[in-house]
């Protein structure tokens, strides 16, 4: 299969470019700066944000396959601190990565799998996507956002014989952790006296989370489904009971239990 993933440089990206590509799949993938390469992948540089870059990587494919079977949508970035700090800057940067990345790289892949009349279109939300956490509200807000976009795309597209599958990470150990962008002016700790406590919490289970080698066998085995499902939760067991629980519970109910684990109550 060829397939075209986004945000490759470290993380969930390059564990399936590594996984995908030792399969005998023909992957491409994007990377903002220069990185060791991974042998037999075909490296594009371009950021999601712009929309005709991703074009032009888009024809670059076609050219030289005639197709694209996989869109494995991983690029992104996050914001943390209290909602009322983060700047609009930050606020655009968050959605356009994590969101119009994501449009941009459907728009660009859909004409031609609807030529060819199959593809499979994957995309990484979080469970973060399920559930607002606190002092990372712009970033469930840009997850979210990839549910419903997904969701509307999922039936759209159906006649056409593809098929879009989110994955939902709970806590990993990757450089996300470190490459998030924190509000840390003196104001927004005094005003939120539960910012700097819940951060920490957030920082503890990721750097101690699963490995990023899980979440790409999930998107190998995905690639491989004729029907896989709409969605997948990869985490920890704890992790995936809090998902359960938000579907189950009294959204006040579950608010306080979210509210006590990050001390935002």
């Amino acid at each position: 299969m060829v397939i075209f993933i986004t945000g490759i440089s470290s993380g969930f990206g390059l564990e399936t470019a590594r996984v995908l590509s030792q399969e005998g799949h023909a992957v491409y993938g994007t990377v903002r700066r220069d990185v060791a390469p991974l042998p037999q992948v075909k490296y594009l540089r371009l950021d999601v944000r712009d929309a005709k870059a991703v074009q032009q990587a888009v024809q670059q494919i076609i050219e030289a396959e005639s197709r694209i079977d996989v869109l494995v949508n991983n690029a992104g970035m996050g914001i943390g601190g209290p909602l009322e700090f983060a700047t609009e800057e930050e606020i655009r940067e968050q959605m356009d990565a994590n969101f119009m990345g994501l449009v941009h790289c459907v728009d660009a892949v859909l004409p031609y799998m609807r030529k060819q009349g199959s593809g499979k279109i994957i995309a990484l939300s979080s469970i973060g996507g399920l559930m607002g956490l606190p002092f990372q509200g712009f970033y469930s807000a840009s997850k979210f956002a990839i549910e419903g976009y997904c969701e509307a795309l999922r039936l759209e597209t159906k006649p056409f014989g593809i098929t879009v599958t989110v994955i939902r990470p709970g806590d990993f150990s990757t450089g996300f952790t470190d490459s998030r962008k924190k509000a840390t002016n003196d104001e927004a700790f005094r005003a939120y006296p539960a910012y700097q406590k819940a951060i920490e919490k957030v920082e503890h289970d990721e750097t101690g989370g699963l490995k990023p080698q899980i979440v790409a066998h999930k998107i190998s085995k995905v690639v491989r489904m004729k029907h896989p499902r709409y969605g997948y939760v990869v985490s920890s067991f704890e992790q995936r009971l809090s998902v359960f629980l938000k579907q189950i519970l009294p959204a006040k109910w579950f608010a306080a239990i979210l509210g006590k684990y990050y001390n935002s109550k």
